[in-house]
C-alpha cells in the first residue's frame, strides 16, 4: 500500500513537471509513505537542496492528491554507497560525463540534454471561460493565427488563475495545428531554464545550450520570467534568445506573476522586448465562473455534486482556482474513500483544510488584520522601521493587498508608504518562503488562512 502511494505521487508528477525537470530530480528519490508523511530520499546533498528549494510546492500538491489533507513531507540524503575506482591510467571511454556535471554531483545521465517533446496537460477545451479571462484565453487561441499581429504573448496573474493552462494551450494547439510534422517546442519554466544554462557552463556545453534555445526552436514557452529579476547575465541570455527567435519569426508565450512595468532588478531592453508582444491579465474569476469551474471538474470525475454543495465551493473559494479544483478532488476522493456520497456535512470538513473567505477582504480589513496580527499600530506599519517584525508585518500586508485586492503594486506601495520596488521584492520574498515550506513560509500560510472579512 505505501509503494503503490509512492507510485501514484509519481504518476502525478510526471503529469504535472516536464519530462526533463522529471526525469532529472524526482526519478532519482526514493520515496516513502507512513500516514500522512511523505519521505523523500536523494541520491546526494545537491538533488536534495535543489528539490527542497524549487519543487517542493508540486510535490506537495501532488502527495495532496494521493494522501489527502495536508502531508508533511521530509526530504533527507541517502547513505553513501562505497565507489570502486578505477585506476587512473584507464582511459575515458566515449559518452562519460563532463567534469562539470561530475563537480555538481549528478548521475552519468544528467549533464545537459537535447530538449524532449513537451507531455501536454492542459488544452483550449478545458479552459472555462469568464469575463476575469477572456481576453487572455482569446489572445492565446489567436497567437497561431495570421490575422493576430504578434508572435509574442505576456501573460500576467495571481497563483492558480490559468497562466500555465493557457500556455500549455498553446502548446498543444499549435503541435496540432502545424503544417508540418516534428514542430520544435519547448515549453519549461524560468528556473528550469537557469538550470539548464548553468549546467551547460558547468560542463562546457554553453554553444550547444545557444543554438538549442536560439536555433533550435519554433515556439518557446516560458513560465514565471519575473525569476529572472536581479540576475544580470541570464538576463542577457534569454534577451538573446527572444531577439534570435523573434527575428525567425518564432511563436513565444510568457508567463508572470507581475506585469514587466512591475519588474525590478531588469534590464530595460529586456523590459521593452517583454512588451513587444500583447500583453494579457487575468483577474479573479467570478462567481458565475467559479460554479462553471466546480460543474466541469465534477462532470469529468464523473460524481454527481449537489448544486448546494457547488455554490459552498464557489463561494468559500474564491481567489486561487488551482485550490478550488484541489478542494474538489479530495471531497471526491474522500466521500469514495468512505463510500459515502458528497453531502454539505462532508463539504465542510474538507474545506477545513483550505483558507476560505466568506468574501474578498478591501485594504483597510487588511491592514487591521496585519496590525491586530503582529501586535502592531497602523503607524508602526508605515513607519519606516526595519525591525524584522515590522518588516514581516509590511510584506505580509503588501502579499495579501496584492491577493485579494485589484490595487497595482504602485497604489500599495502608496498607502504604505513604500515604492513598488520595495513592495515587489516583499511579495517575491514571502512567496518563495511559502513555496518552499520553510517555518517562515508556514507561518506565513497560517496567518493569511485566519484573515476574514
Amino acid at each position: 500500500m505505501l509503494n503503490t502511494a509512492w507510485k501514484q505521487i509519481l504518476l502525478s508528477l510526471e503529469k504535472s513537471l516536464t519530462s526533463s525537470l522529471y526525469s532529472v530530480w524526482i526519478k532519482p528519490l526514493q520515496g516513502s509513505v507512513d500516514g500522512s508523511r511523505l519521505t523523500l530520499t536523494a541520491p546526494n546533498e545537491f538533488v536534495a537542496n535543489w528539490v527542497r528549494d524549487r519543487l517542493l510546492r508540486v510535490i506537495r500538491e501532488s502527495a495532496a492528491e494521493v494522501m489527502g489533507g495536508d502531508p508533511r513531507i521530509t526530504i533527507k540524503v541517502g547513505a553513501k554507497k562505497p565507489v570502486t575506482r578505477k585506476p587512473r591510467s584507464a582511459a575515458r571511454k566515449p559518452g562519460k560525463r563532463a567534469e562539470g556535471a561530475q563537480h555538481l554531483g549528478l548521475p552519468l545521465d544528467q549533464s545537459p540534454r537535447p530538449l524532449t517533446v513537451p507531455s501536454w496537460r492542459f488544452n483550449f477545451d478545458d479552459f472555462i471561460v469568464g469575463p476575469s479571462n477572456e481576453l487572455a484565453c482569446a489572445a492565446s487561441k489567436s497567437i497561431g493565427q495570421t490575422a493576430f499581429n504578434s508572435d509574442h504573448l505576456f501573460l500576467s496573474s495571481g497563483p492558480g488563475l490559468g497562466k500555465t493552462h493557457l500556455l500549455q494551450s498553446v502548446g498543444q494547439h499549435l503541435c496540432k495545428s502545424a503544417h508540418r510534422k516534428n514542430l520544435r517546442v519547448a515549453c519549461l519554466s524560468s528556473e528550469e531554464f537557469a538550470t539548464r544554462m548553468v549546467l551547460a557552463f558547468k560542463s562546457r556545453q554553453i554553444d550547444q545550450f545557444k543554438t538549442q534555445f536560439r536555433e533550435g526552436l519554433d515556439v518557446l514557452l516560458l513560465e514565471d520570467v519575473h525569476f529572472f529579476q536581479g540576475k544580470e547575465k541570464m538576463q542577457d541570455e534569454l534577451l538573446c534568445t527572444m531577439t534570435a527567435l523573434r527575428e525567425r519569426g518564432c511563436k513565444v508565450v510568457l508567463t508572470s506573476s507581475f506585469m514587466p512595468k512591475e519588474f525590478k532588478g531588469v534590464d530595460d531592453r529586456l523590459v521593452s522586448r517583454f512588451c513587444s508582444g500583447f500583453l494579457a491579465h487575468i483577474n479573479r474569476p467570478d462567481m458565475e465562473t467559479r460554479l462553471r469551474i466546480v460543474q466541469e471538474k465534477a462532470r469529468k470525475l464523473q460524481v454527481d455534486v449537489p448544486v448546494a454543495v457547488t455554490e459552498l465551493l464557489a463561494e468559500r473559494i474564491t481567489t486561487d482556482i488551482r485550490q478550488l479544483e484541489s478542494c474538489l478532488n479530495n471531497l471526491v476522493l474522500k466521500a469514495r474513500l468512505l463510500n459515502r456520497a458528497v453531502t454539505m456535512n462532508l463539504a465542510w470538513e474538507v474545506l477545513e483544510n483550505y483558507a476560505i473567505h466568506n468574501s474578498t477582504p478591501d485594504f483597510a480589513h487588511i491592514i487591521e488584520f496585519v496590525c491586530k496580527s503582529y501586535s502592531l499600530s497602523e503607524d508602526e506599519l508605515k513607519s519606516k522601521s526595519r525591525k524584522r517584525q515590522v518588516v514581516l508585518a509590511r510584506n505580509t500586508a503588501f502579499f495579501l493587498a496584492r491577493k485579494h485586492t485589484e490595487l497595482s503594486l504602485k497604489a500599495i506601495g502608496e498607502r504604505l508608504g513604500r515604492r513598488h520596488s520595495t513592495v515587489l521584492k516583499g511579495i517575491t520574498k514571502l512567496e518563495r518562503e511559502i513555496s518552499m515550506q520553510t517555518p517562515l513560509g508556514r507561518q506565513i500560510e497560517n496567518t493569511a488562512q485566519r484573515l476574514t472579512p
